[in-house]
């Protein structure tokens, strides 16, 4: 368990942080923008739980709390210090996902055209929250070509952008208020 007992440290003055395994790196290292990015997603998702309730917002929460153990993961580099004490996501949160992806899905509507982010509030912040899990997945990706990397986070990232992608119609009335693309409607 973490315990803050401080806010700030000074440590990071110097433009240099800690990973999870006590090693430093600079702060523009990829590692630290992947797990960075990954915490700016949490945050589009906690925008999106302000307009989601019940089971909504249950789920959303488990995504935070996902995203939390994904950020340890990340900051923790595979063959670092102390491995065995490593947060790591494990294929059983990446076939939960696939599970609430497959029982959304089947209730929506099909697409004709490209959706656009909006229609309802929370469709529109997980629509926010999916684009930047998108660019947590090519962070990571690119961070899993230069050093070793948990295959588990970079397929957690590819399906968490699809549930919020379906996420988003279903709280759009099931896709009834998407907003679709018109190409070249404005010529």
């Amino acid at each position: 368990m973490v315990r803050l007992t401080r806010i700030y440290t000074r440590t990071g003055d110097g433009g240099e942080t800690s990973l999870g395994d006590g090693s430093r790196v600079k702060k523009q290292a990829l590692r630290v923008d992947s797990y960075g990015t990954v915490d700016e997603a949490n945050a589009a998702i906690g925008l999106a739980r302000l307009n989601a309730e019940g089971e909504m917002g249950a789920a959303l929460a488990r995504l935070q709390n996902d995203l939390f153990d994904l950020g340890a993961d990340l900051s923790t580099p595979e063959g670092g210090k102390h491995p065995e004490r490593a947060l790591r996501i494990q294929p059983t949160q990446v076939a939960r996902l696939e599970q609430e992806i497959d029982a959304i899905n089947v209730r929506l509507k099909p697409l004709d055209s490209f959706v656009l982010p909006g229609g309802t509030p929370c469709a529109a912040h997980l629509h926010l929250a999916r684009t930047v899990v998108r660019r947590a997945e090519r962070l990571v990706a690119a961070l899993a070509a230069a050093e070793t990397v948990n295959p588990e986070a970079l397929k957690y990232l590819n399906r968490l952008s699809d549930l919020l992608f379906v996420l988003s119609r279903h709280v759009n009335d099931d896709g009834g208020r998407d907003v679709l693309w018109q190409p070249g409607a404005n010529r």
